[in-house]
């Protein structure tokens, strides 16, 4: 048989999640989906002028003469499959991810081959349910014609494609997001390697050992971010995956990186194993896999390893150098370190008894360990956090302030070039009247040492916020974000919020403390920049509801002092929170 070449604009598909469908509702699923061809998406494809070329069970291959028809069909099909899920359960419902390629195309009878028909099939592999990407050539020839949105993923490295191939996702009021997964979008890579480390399953047959598990993860996320070339997503992001069953590539889009990192723990007495697998998140290939054993003396250096073992494979170049080894932990008290993680674990509900729980662990650390610099560090947030909370009463705010501050000093001495304590130490030292330019060169420091350092960037977007510097303290709290997409907007929100109150941009800020305080209902700080923002707008009667939501929470409404160093900043915050508590009385 002869073949001919000739340019033609290709089009893929398959269902998301298929094989999971199948096994859940074979039957169900294969007549729903009978229906879906025969209803929708076969008549779409003839309206567009589009030839079936070939099908799978849960896939196919169109080919279109016109590349706007390709598109135009695509987005159509899209458009047209939420109605046909009407009163189905998100978890059975058909989605379809499309994926759209223009180039050469083999003719060999009814059937295509070649790059051109490759280059699609990985394309669809990339989409997302309710996709529709397409590539670069597509879009150089659609951009002028169709009306769509465009948005640029940047470069991907597709299987069996010699070149990278620069993908673009459909942007349509009708498509482009799950109906399962609402508001989840794709976030595009970093200029850099970028990882996220997915919880590890705790296999050690004891459901209270999931907070050993949970450290380990932690640990060796630590680790890999002290790798300057290696943007590394921040624990709670990945951790909002935890227990759940996971697209390795949804995980890719909705965290924005190249790789996921997942795997196991068990321990058993004295013995520890740590399994590991590396994946590329854009193909699902995976790359590394490897087991680490031994004793729980041994913690630290296991830890290490799966972290240098992981980076080898992303940047083979990389210096051992750049991950501190176990001979460098900040201790070697293994009961010590273990409180550490029972604290964090407790604490991390952010309840005002689990805080006083996890400080009472975290003093027994520090009995153990005096010169921890984690612990110490860690037990000087959360006296600081008593305050930001206003959970320490009159006759012990000022106790706990000195407490406070004499725990950071103690953790910068113990351990005075560990990201974490430094970021920890800065932001207890600059919110409670210390030299506030310390504070910042401590902050500027951490982040030096760890570019990846999500907490860091935050508490940097307060410290110069304080400082008087609004504009850079957004952009501190928006990287910050950036590292940690999935995690507790509602913070960096009322720091960017509080920067727009600074600048006298009431409306702005009124838009974004808002929206603070429905993801972060009990940050009464927030409460008051938010009442002082009314009060200067003029619009009294909202102050005063939002300082009687305040004083259902703390009997402070009004402090005796402010955070900011500029006078102009402290005036604006004080006056319009007096402007307000004096209409509420």
């Amino acid at each position: 048989m002869s073949q001919t070449r000739r340019l033609a604009a290709i089009l893929a598909a398959d269902v998301a999640g298929y094989s999971r469908l199948i096994g859940a509702d074979e039957e169900g699923t294969l007549e729903r989906l009978k229906t879906l061809r025969a209803e929708v998406i076969d008549p779409k494809i003839a309206e567009h002028r589009g030839r079936i070329v070939k099908t799978t069970g849960d896939g196919l291959l169109v080919e279109f003469a016109s590349v706007v028809d390709a598109v135009r069909c695509g987005v159509a099909v899209q458009q047209a499959m939420p109605e046909r899920d009407a009163g189905v359960a998100a978890d059975s419902r058909i989605e379809l991810r499309i994926g759209i390629n223009l180039g050469d195309v083999i003719v060999e009878g009814d059937d295509l081959y070649g790059d051109g028909v490759n280059i699609a099939a990985r394309i669809e592999a990339l989409a997302d349910a309710g996709g529709v990407f397409v590539s670069n050539t597509v879009y150089d020839h659609v951009r002028d014609r169709l009306s769509f949105v465009f948005e640029d993923l940047g470069e991907q490295q597709v299987k069996n494609i010699a070149r990278p191939v620069r993908v673009y996702r459909v942007r349509d009021a009708g498509i482009g997001k799950s109906r399962s997964a609402p508001g989840q979008s794709v976030l595009p890579l970093p200029d850099k390697p970028s990882i996220a480390v997915l919880p590890f399953q705790n296999l050690s047959g004891d459901p209270e050992q999931e907070y050993f598990a949970d450290g380990m993860v932690e640990e060796i996320i630590t680790a890999l971010s002290r790798i300057r070339w290696l943007v590394v997503i921040a624990r709670n992001s990945s951790f909002t995956y935890k227990g759940q069953a996971v697209d390795v590539k949804q995980v890719g889009r909705e965290l924005g990186v190249r790789y996921v990192l997942e795997g196991s723990v068990r321990k058993a007495g004295d013995r520890i194993r740590i399994s590991g697998q590396l994946i590329d998140a854009a193909t699902g290939a995976h790359l590394w896999a490897d087991r680490f054993e031994g004793s729980l003396e041994d913690i630290f250096d296991l830890q290490d390893k799966v972290a240098s073992s992981v980076a080898g494979v992303i940047e083979p170049t990389l210096q051992a150098a750049e991950i501190r080894y176990s001979a460098e932990r900040p201790t070697k008290d293994l009961t010590a370190y273990d409180l550490y993680l029972r604290a964090r674990s407790v604490a991390s509900s952010y309840e005002r008894e689990h805080l006083a729980q996890a400080l009472d662990l975290l003093g027994q650390a520090i009995d153990r360990e005096p010169r921890y610099g984690p612990a110490l560090a860690l037990a000087a947030t959360y006296r600081g956090d008593l305050e930001n909370y206003d959970w320490a009463d009159d006759r012990e705010e000022e106790e706990n302030r000195r407490a406070a501050i004499g725990l950071a000093r103690e953790a910068l001495s113990a351990a005075a070039d560990d990201p974490g304590v430094l970021g920890r130490a800065a932001m207890v030292l600059g919110r409670f009247g210390e030299d506030l330019d310390a504070a910042l060169a401590l902050i500027d420091r951490a982040l030096v040492l760890n570019p990846s350092f999500a907490y860091g960037w935050y508490w940097s977007g307060w410290l110069h916020l304080f400082a008087g510097q609004a504009e850079l303290a957004i952009q501190h709290f928006e990287t910050s974000m950036r590292l940690n997409p999935r995690g507790q907007r509602g913070f960096h929100l009322a720091g960017i919020g509080t920067a727009h109150f600074v600048n006298h941009r009431f409306e702005d800020a009124l838009a974004v403390l808002r929206i603070s305080l429905e993801e972060v209902p009990a940050f009464t700080p927030a409460y008051r920049t938010l009442a002082a923002c009314y009060a200067h707008m003029g619009r009294l009667d909202e102050a005063r509801s939002i300082l009687k939501r305040l004083a259902a929470l703390t009997p402070v409404v009004v402090p005796t002092a402010n955070p900011f160093r500029r006078p102009e900043d402290g005036e604006l915050f004080l006056s319009g929170l007096s402007l307000a508590a004096g209409e509420a009385e």
